[in-house]
């Protein structure tokens, strides 16, 4: 069971996505707030940075495809985007120190580089509307927001439960 802890909650992780959508958008006045949960590319990246850079990036396929066939109509981006962002954020974090802080930053920018980009394609695709100041103040802003106080909230427990893993593969655990 504690070997395959880490698939389970990724999938846990992918199925509260929805969950936590369903509270958005937020009205505030006669502004709308778009909150997006990215709470499976957070996890991929915290697997990316303490456990195995391989297996992110195979998750991050799996996941990314899972959630193009699931929440979009275009296959492929995000089985593109996932692991691509868990290669940078392994590449990034073999040049910096490795600390819990900076590694919560490295995912709120790679988070917010995920986001960037799937507007980006989606407005050179022209499956979107807004432009890049709605998108800005009304999606970006307000889900930087939400996955900060999610990667805060349970980044320590992501880290500890990685390193236990860690240990656990390498038999100092029984």
């Amino acid at each position: 069971m504690i070997r395959s802890i880490i698939p389970l909650i990724a999938i846990l992780l992918f199925f509260l996505e929805p969950v936590f959508s369903m509270f958005s958008p937020i009205s505030l006045g006669e502004e709308f707030y778009t909150l997006v949960p990215r709470f499976v590319i957070a996890y991929l990246i915290f697997i990316a940075v303490y456990y195995s850079q391989k297996d992110a990036i195979i998750y991050g396929f799996v996941f990314g495809l899972l959630y193009d066939i699931f929440y979009i109509d275009i296959i492929g981006l995000y089985a593109f985007l996932y692991p691509l962002i868990c290669f940078i954020a392994a590449y990034i974090i073999h040049r910096v120190n490795k600390n819990i802080v900076t590694v919560m930053l490295l995912i709120l920018f790679l988070i917010a580089l995920l986001e960037v980009l799937s507007y980006t394609f989606a407005s050179f695709i022209a499956i979107t509307t807004i432009g890049p100041q709605q998108f800005l103040t009304s999606r970006l802003v307000p889900t930087m927001i939400s996955n900060s106080l999610f990667v805060i909230m349970i980044g320590l427990l992501f880290k500890k439960l990685i390193d236990n893993r860690v240990l656990l593969k390498r038999g100092e655990i029984l």
